[in-house]
């Protein structure tokens, strides 16, 4: 994608997360080698008086974020001339804010990807395309963040004759039937801690380990013997020979 932008668009600058907050930001720097802007901001900075006067100079016509974390000051908002875009990890209005994949499971409501305009809100803006993903018996929320990442592209393409035209079909969301999730809600004992003592579902448990099983092993779910933590993380494998 970021050779058919290139030879047409020009990118003017970067904005990157802090290391803690995304994953991708050291690659999107080595990939962006034909960059020759004017600076990249990392972290908050665009939201400093520097770097929102730093994207006041360059005419921008869009912004364009991937799996931004950050929410937008209005000042920022009101900078391209356009608007920013966001693509997102979710259908929305479902799955708002953080650990779309986890949620998804663990609530059981539809997930897929989306672009949609920022707004002051938290993934709230005007959706321009989004489609739906399936959620197999046997994805765990890593396998299911790998799948939402190839959507996200098909979305992202099927959109593209909309953004290099810089015409867009926009629909409002219907936030009052969807959901949000902020980060540190996934690291509640009440969502990670499984209780030996208890009684539980099985269909219930599996749901939780499959929902809290990513990259990542402090997202884990957890049981605890002598004070001491034990993760759980899955790897499910379909039997076809049935």
């Amino acid at each position: 994608m970021l050779s058919i932008t290139v030879s047409r668009y020009t990118v003017l600058t970067i904005i990157i997360s802090e290391p803690n907050k995304g994953s991708h930001s050291e690659e999107l720097v080595r990939r962006c080698h034909f960059f020759n802007g004017k600076g990249i901001l990392i972290g908050k900075e665009f939201r400093s008086p520097s770097g929102i006067q730093l994207l006041r100079d360059l005419n921008l016509d869009l912004i364009l974020g991937i799996h931004f974390p950050y929410i937008m000051p209005k000042e920022v908002l009101a900078v391209p001339r356009i608007g920013v875009l966001n693509l997102h990890p979710a259908y929305l209005p479902y799955n708002r804010g953080w650990h779309t994949p986890s949620w998804a499971i663990l609530d059981r409501n539809p997930i897929g990807a989306t672009l949609h305009f920022m707004d002051s809100g938290i993934d709230t803006g005007d959706i321009v395309h989004q489609k739906k993903l399936a959620v197999s018996p046997g994805d765990t929320a890593n396998t299911l963040y790998r799948r939402l990442k190839s959507l996200e592209f098909e979305v992202f393409v099927e959109a593209w004759d909309q953004i290099k035209t810089l015409s867009f079909q926009r629909l409002p969301q219907r936030i009052d039937e969807g959901t949000l999730h902020r980060r540190d809600e996934l690291f509640r004992p009440e969502i990670q801690k499984i209780d030996l003592e208890e009684n539980v579902n099985a269909g219930r448990l599996l749901q939780k380990l499959r929902a809290l099983t990513t990259d990542r092993l402090n997202e884990a779910a957890y049981y605890e013997v002598n004070r001491k933590k034990y993760r759980i993380q899955l790897t499910i494998q379909e039997d076809d020979s049935i």
